[in-house]
C-alpha cells in the first residue's frame, strides 16, 4: 500500500521553495524524529529516494527455537 502527498510550491519574492509532507504514517513506522536530517536522492526522473543522513541501528531478534 502507498501514500499519496501532493507537491507545493511557495514563492517568497526571488526564490521559490518545494515542499512535500511526509504523511504521519510513515514517518512513525520508521521512528522518524523531529529536526531529523534526510538527503534526496534521485534514481532517474521518477523515482526519488529520501534517505536518513545518519542511519539508524538495526537489530534483529532472534526467532525462538521451540
Amino acid at each position: 500500500m502507498g501514500y499519496n502527498a501532493k507537491v507545493q510550491r511557495v514563492d517568497r519574492g526571488k526564490t521559490k521553495s518545494f515542499y512535500i509532507n511526509l504523511p504521519a504514517a510513515v514517518a512513525e513506522a520508521c521512528n522518524i524524529e523531529k529536526g531529523e536530517e534526510m538527503e534526496w536522492l534521485i534514481e532517474d526522473k521518477n523515482t526519488f529516494v529520501l534517505k536518513r543522513k545518519n542511519p539508524l541501528k538495526l537489530t534483529i531478534r532472534k526467532a525462538n527455537k521451540t
